[in-house]
């Protein structure tokens, strides 16, 4: 209680200061003007500095520090005059879950020639029963299946009408290379790329299991972030009845060349083979004997749902979303050393910003056209699943939200000369963020790595999945200041040092100014969208935009 009782001093002493902001542009509302001038990073400091202490215990998701985060966010979004939004008159919208962890008791071999090869758990493997059964045993024939990918509109299917119910699929992330834009949008990753995808087309079609073979290229990251986001307690959403597998697992590589052996191929032939619109599914003389035992904990989580109501009655049922995830890793039992994941960056900072925009919106004299709903949404690092509830049951329909700003994982290293906002050139709003980037001297920068799939690895994918118009805000690789290069190795050093392990902590050093820049120029991106004639739209052809229709035509 000590503890807790000096970090809130902490916070009131930074709140309490307010340095000079930049001048806002003069073609805006004085409202609107104000909210910006509003902006006071110390504020955005003082949150971050908070959600990231260890009295929160890396705000894991269905654990006391989530819980304590969520109350938090509420307290500051009641501070701030904001109206509830979400279930009974509160700020929060129940998400109900259940926690599966896989026990160390569980077993997981592969049969080769009547020999078992165990695999060990968070070495070999990573596996995990979705099925959300307290034991399950599987003993099943493993078939490669490329990507295991069924696209008809790309002409793509791996599974070719194979049977493969009750079997075990081992596949690569990623989809087949292209740098034709109208083949899986060429070098940009689309969703059949992720993990998730290949989990639920697996279901989908009856098998057993899935087997993902690792590689850093592939996936974006080294084995350390797929232990760490898979070896502690994995949430689900209760009430998703759709398919699931007995056991989702990812492998080293050093197991998938022993699985590729059998068949007298390396894994390089086996991606050769996969890149072939001619592939067909390969049986392997590979049987996988499994035994899962898995802690089953049913829980509910909450969104956090705050809502600044809109000044024209005739729009005013309408919304822009400003969202962020509050969720982290959480700590492990019996991790030696530092078992605690504080998750600042990722995404103490998202947070710490979303609050003080809500802040600074609300103090300003008159709200704009559209109301604005602030969301703080849980479990993201389990597979985004607060914002999927919330897509899914949203306070205003998915067909009057005209779009979603993002803010997820913003390194505090000073003033941004690039934005990155991958996404919104997809939709009719893409003028409107080239016109208010120039004002804000910000260069765009493309996605450096549109192979990374980052577009489908944030919550903004799940109001896009609904059909309303979304991205996220990051900063580029450019500060004032500093050279370019400087941006990379302090982005490279993060993604290797930092991302999903326990030293994603608050550092007394950081410049938070760049992040109130980032919350200004969110603010104006947002108050223009919410002060617009129309709606945004997908532009024609996109993948979103059916769903989209169907929302817009589903209330006429």
């Amino acid at each position: 209680m000590k503890a807790l009782i000096l970090m809130l001093a902490l916070i009131s002493t930074a709140l309490a200061a307010n340095p000079a902001t930049k001048s806002t542009p003069n073609d805006l509302p004085p409202a609107a003007r104000a909210a910006m001038s509003a902006v006071n990073p110390n504020n955005i400091r003082a949150h971050v500095q908070f959600l990231a202490s260890d009295l929160l215990e890396g705000r894991g998701t269905g654990q006391r520090g989530g819980d304590i985060a969520a109350d938090y966010i509420a307290t500051q979004f009641a501070l701030a005059g904001l109206k509830p939004a979400g279930e009974n008159g509160s700020y929060f919208q129940r998400v109900p879950m259940v926690g599966v962890a896989t026990d160390p008791g569980s077993s997981v071999s592969v049969i080769i020639n009547n020999t078992a090869t165990p695999l060990r758990l968070l070495d070999d493997i990573v596996a995990m029963d979705e099925s959300q059964s307290a034991t399950s045993d599987i003993d099943a024939p493993i078939v490669f299946v490329g990507y295991g990918i069924k696209a008809p509109e790309y002409q793509w299917d791996d599974y070719k009408d194979t049977d493969v119910k009750g079997k075990i699929l081992l596949m690569f992330v990623n989809e087949p290379p292209s740098n034709d834009d109208k083949f899986f949008k060429g070098r940009a990753l689309t969703y059949y790329g992720r993990w998730t995808y290949k989990y639920e087309e697996a279901a989908r079609q009856g098998a057993a299991g899935v087997i993902l073979i690792h590689q850093p290229e592939m996936a974006s990251y080294g084995w350390d972030v797929v232990r760490n986001s898979w070896g502690g307690e994995r949430a689900y959403i209760r009430t998703d009845n759709s398919p699931k597998l007995k056991i989702a697992s990812w492998v080293q590589l050093n197991v998938a060349q022993q699985l590729a052996g059998t068949i007298n191929k390396k894994v390089d032939d086996l991606i050769k083979l996969a890149q072939s619109r001619d592939f067909k599914p390969i049986p392997l003389p590979v049987t996988l004997k499994a035994h899962m035992i898995s802690k089953i904990r049913p829980f509910d989580s909450s969104n956090v749902l705050a809502i600044l109501s809109g000044s024209d009655s005739k729009v005013g049922g309408e919304a822009v979303v400003y969202s962020s995830h509050y969720d982290h890793l959480g700590f492990r039992v019996g991790l030696p050393g530092d078992n605690i994941y504080n998750g600042a960056v990722d995404n103490a900072t998202g947070c710490g910003m979303l609050m003080e925009m809500a802040r600074a919106m609300t103090s300003a004299p008159q709200a704009p056209r559209r109301s604005i709903l602030f969301a703080a949404v849980t479990g993201e690092e389990q597979g985004l699943l607060g914002s999927q509830y919330l897509g899914t049951h949203p306070p205003i329909p998915a067909s009057k939200i005209s779009l979603d700003l993002n803010f997820d994982g913003i390194r505090p290293d000073g003033i941004p000369e690039q934005v990155q906002v991958s996404g919104a050139e997809r939709t009719t709003f893409y003028g409107v963020v080239e016109q208010t980037a120039k004002e804000f001297n910000l260069d765009l920068r493309p996605d450096a790595n549109p192979g990374a799939g980052h577009y489908y690895r944030s919550d903004h994918f799940s109001f896009a999945r609904v059909g309303v118009p979304a991205f996220s805000i990051q900063e580029g690789l450019k500060f004032k200041g500093h050279p370019l290069e400087w941006g990379i190795q302090r982005e490279n050093e993060y993604d290797e040092k930092h991302y999903h392990q326990p030293s994603d902590q608050f550092d007394p050093t950081w410049d938070f100014s760049g992040l109130g820049e980032l919350a200004r120029f969110g603010i104006e991106l947002g108050w223009k969208a919410a002060n617009s004639d129309e709606l945004v739209q997908w532009y024609p052809g996109d993948e979103f935009e059916a769903a989209r229709k169907r929302s817009q035509t589903a209330v006429k």
